[in-house]
């Protein structure tokens, strides 16, 4: 029998340090599965279907706009006033406002650094932890011993990227566009579905401006050598195609004990596009018991 699952409303939680905008899918008596988007990103980098995929196969869903993405409390652009350790401790306190005694956490990204320290720092409220798109420590510094980012990463790191005029739609949703477009993997880029993303984006969001303040806040103290403590399940599906953090998966599975590793064929460094919905929705759900 197929279960039919029907999205709430989105509503605004206050967290305590910020406002923030959630939307959930399924039954909420189902195995809770929080998704964490990854930096400059909004809950819809979570394609609703996908959402919707998963709550069919049996979990409560639920995504939300971190700071200054989407509808969340946001900063004024370049001026963030928080650092990696304030968004894990808004992500244990959004579980808290919605009666989540534990989630497994889903992080992508940014998101899967973030999701890092939840497992670190409050393991009690944590079921599992599942890390796409992610590297050891989370997305700061660059570890010596880690592959470096693909040449076409690097170069977008080596270039000074001018920002569009955020009161011009066209030009914004463009730039949201290309600005994604090297990191898909070899199974191509969506145009059409990145084309209604960034349109959905601009068009919801509080302070489009403020999105980029992901990439200047602080990292906080790092944690990478603190992997090796992490007592939660934990499933690591990476990209075999991420050019942002090529190979990263295997680190992480080796850094954190009892990780098991997929590497999913051609991903890139995205959160799971269509064609890799089955397979890694058919692996949350062998964990979850849903």
């Amino acid at each position: 029998m197929t279960i039919k699952s029907n999205s709430t409303a989105e509503r605004m939680i206050d967290v305590g340090t910020a406002e923030l905008c959630v939307e959930t899918f399924g039954d909420p008596d189902r195995p809770a599965v929080l998704l964490i988007a990854g930096a400059a990103s909004s809950m819809l980098s979570w394609a609703d279907g996908f959402c919707e995929r998963l709550a069919n196969a049996g979990h409560h869903v639920i995504r939300y706009d971190q700071r200054d993405t989407g509808r969340s409390t946001c900063d004024p652009p370049g001026k963030p006033s928080y650092a990696m350790p304030e968004l894990a401790s808004e992500t244990v306190a959004l579980l808290d406002a919605l009666r989540l005694p534990k989630a497994h956490l889903f992080g992508m990204s940014m998101g899967a650094g973030i999701t890092q320290l939840v497992a670190l720092d409050h393991p009690e409220r944590v079921a599992s932890i599942i890390l796409t798109g992610g590297t050891p420590g989370g997305p700061g510094p660059f570890y010596d011993d880690l592959p470096r980012p693909a040449p076409v990463i690097m170069a977008t790191f080596a270039e000074e990227q001018a920002e569009p005029d955020w009161t011009d739609r066209e030009a914004v949703i463009r730039w949201l566009i290309e600005a994604e477009r090297p990191y898909a993997g070899s199974a191509g880029f969506d145009d059409a579905a990145w084309l209604d993303l960034a349109s959905r984006t601009y068009d919801r969001a509080v302070s489009i401006a403020s999105l980029n303040n992901h990439f200047v806040m602080g990292d906080g103290p790092e944690w990478r050598d603190r992997l090796g403590s992490v007592r939660v399940p934990t499933l690591v599906l990476h990209g075999a195609d991420d050019p942002m953090f090529p190979g990263h998966g295997a680190f992480l599975a080796r850094e954190i004990p009892g990780a098991e590793l997929i590497n999913l064929a051609g991903v890139g460094h995205e959160t799971p596009p269509r064609f890799a919905w089955d397979r890694v929705v058919a692996e949350i759900g062998r964990r979850t018991g849903a």
